[in-house]
């Protein structure tokens, strides 16, 4: 009976080590896993990917169990997932397709594999490249794209929607939902305040994600009671740090008073204590805030640095730098009180970012980089706007959460934010820790997007094929 048993036990331990290995493609060892979203570090792990998901996360005891294509040694380096710039643009006319096509390397360059593209006038183009690049016949970040944006009549952008009714926005969400888009984009140049709450309203019944400015003649309150999705730009907020919002925006609603006049004097009757209570209201409806505080200062700042010696311009085609000369023509007119306007509005709204994170705001990492905003560079910007979010008073976690959780929380992507079992394998390797100083986020030595590998050789290869396409214009 005991050899039998012995011999059972034999037969059931050599079946175990003559199980089949799992197969892998790509197994990245021995660096230090960043745990974003709890703000702590994991060492001893190893992450496992197949196709475009990542099969496990696994100590060294079990890395046995696989076997893959390519394996990495990464000592010394840490894993995040990828990052997400959640406020992009594509755009400058048909004549800017391609100049707008090569700047998708530039972000996976910089370990951007997620964008959120929030309205140009190339929406048919940028659904197209959404959809090529999830078919991986289109090298670039996953896309997420709003399609089209809602504006009123007669308005400034090009490539809008333009809705005066409400079965116009009905009429306009329902062109989105048949174009696949993930999410709404408002603006409110020409857009009554009644059909833009309308729209929020309507878009929140049909189950898509908004994401807007700030209506003149609305206050934050009713915007976020709407249902406001994401507030673009955080210079919006100041409107509700003042305890004359309301006043202030009866004003513009009965054309009484501009919405620049509003926005001097709301900076003018700033208090702490109304911008508190406004952000715990909107922390509360769930609104979440896209900064933009990078590309706000670029302008703020045009009176002392033109950006002429950029050396990321080599990167950028002719004709988008074209269309960067509006911001730097008007803010050229501007005389000292104005100059100095801009600058006091900036640092008042970089200040309340910190004030944001206390009330529970949910704050999604978003850059404006594209055409027409100056300078604001696809690919770094987003690493400047993090830089940003920590001299303005966020921890290093805090920013990076912001550009790898925040995103995905906001568009309901669960396979994203994380380095585990089931997510996509979009991962980013960095030479440093970015816990300790958000700058090691600009330390690629290598991307993952979607499990394919781009190693720092690869990364820097795209980058030369940028410049010298554009080079060559």
């Amino acid at each position: 009976m005991k050899r039998l048993f012995m011999a059972a036990i034999a037969a059931w331990a050599g079946g175990v080590a003559a199980a089949p290995a799992i197969p892998a493609d790509l197994i990245l060892r021995d660096a230090t896993v960043v745990d974003v979203a709890a703000g702590r570090l994991v060492t001893g792990q190893a992450v496992v990917t197949r196709g475009d998901r990542i099969v496990a996360v696994v100590d060294a005891k079990r890395l046995g169990r696989y076997k893959a294509r390519q394996t990495l040694s990464l000592k010394g380096r840490y894993l995040i997932p990828g990052l997400w710039d959640s406020h992009v643009h594509f755009g400058g006319g048909e004549a800017l397709i391609e100049e707008n096509r090569h700047l998708l390397p530039l972000y996976l360059a910089h370990g951007i594999t997620t964008v959120r593209d929030c309205a140009g006038d190339l929406s048919d183009t940028v659904l197209q490249w959404r959809d090529e690049i999830s078919a991986k016949k289109l090298l670039g970040p996953t896309i997420f794209a709003s399609g089209a944006k809602l504006e009123g009549y007669k308005p400034l952008w090009k490539g809008t929607q333009e809705v005066g009714t409400p079965q116009e926005v009905g009429q306009a969400l329902d062109k989105l939902r048949h174009d696949h888009a993930d999410f709404v984009k408002i603006t409110e140049n020409t857009m009554r305040a009644d059909i833009y709450l309308d729209a929020l309203r309507q878009a929140r019944a049909r189950g898509l994600p908004s994401s807007a400015h700030l209506h003149g003649a609305v206050t934050l309150d009713q915007a976020a009671e709407a249902g406001l999705g994401t507030l673009e730009h955080l210079n919006y907020l100041l409107r509700a740090a003042t305890p004359k919002e309301a006043e202030l925006t009866a004003q513009v609603a009965a054309g009484t008073l501009t919405a620049r006049s509003a926005a001097e004097q709301s900076l003018a009757s700033y208090d702490e204590a109304t911008a508190r209570a406004a952000f715990k209201r909107l922390a509360a409806r769930g609104t979440a805030v896209v900064p933009t505080l990078s590309v706000i200062r670029i302008t703020a700042y045009l009176d002392q640095d033109d950006h002429a010696n950029d050396d990321y311009l080599k990167y950028i085609g002719p004709k988008l730098r074209q269309t960067y000369d509006w911001r730097v023509k008007r803010a050229a007119l501007d005389g000292p009180d104005a100059i100095a306007y801009r600058h006091a509005s900036y640092e008042k709204t970089a200040r309340l970012l910190p004030l944001l994170a206390e009330a529970g705001v949910e704050i999604v990492a978003g850059t404006d980089a594209g055409f027409l905003n100056s300078f604001d560079y696809p690919g770094q910007a987003l690493h400047d706007e993090m830089a940003v979010y920590v001299r303005s008073g966020l921890t290093p976690t805090q920013a990076l959460r912001s550009a790898v959780v925040a995103g995905p929380r906001f568009l309901g992507k669960d396979g994203y934010g994380a380095l585990a079992g089931g997510k996509v394998a979009d991962i980013v390797v960095l030479k440093a820790n970015p816990l300790e100083d958000i700058a090691a986020t600009r330390q690629i030595d290598a991307v993952v997007t979607r499990g394919r590998l781009l190693d720092r050789q690869r990364l820097d290869a795209m980058l030369a094929e940028v410049r010298d396409w554009v080079a060559a214009q």
